[in-house]
């Protein structure tokens, strides 16, 4: 019999998998078209709603780089889709 910290942990992960690809799924693809291949790895979707695009960041230097480069990826999203009116950024869990 399967360990509950084991099923736990695998549904959490499930979970997390899913909370990207299914209703963020194309804002995740929209991402893609905007930042490159490394920034990527280090932002994860917390939430969408009321026109604001909230994303995790993982590192304070990394927030830094994304809140530099904000407008110009705030620009390129909304020529992608104009239900994004902002971008919000904070430090969170990215894994």
């Amino acid at each position: 019999m399967e360990a509950i910290k084991d099923s736990v942990a695998r549904f959490m992960q499930a979970l997390t998998q899913r909370q990207i690809a299914v209703p963020d799924g194309s804002l995740w693809g929209l991402l893609k078209k905007v930042l490159t291949k490394s920034e990527l790895e280090h932002i994860k979707i917390n939430y969408f709603k009321g026109g604001a695009l909230n994303l995790f960041v993982d590192s304070s230097s990394w927030l830094y780089n994304f809140n530099l480069k904000k407008e110009q990826i705030l620009k390129q999203l909304q020529e992608e889709d104009k239900k994004i009116k902002d971008l919000r950024l904070r430090i969170g869990d990215v894994k």
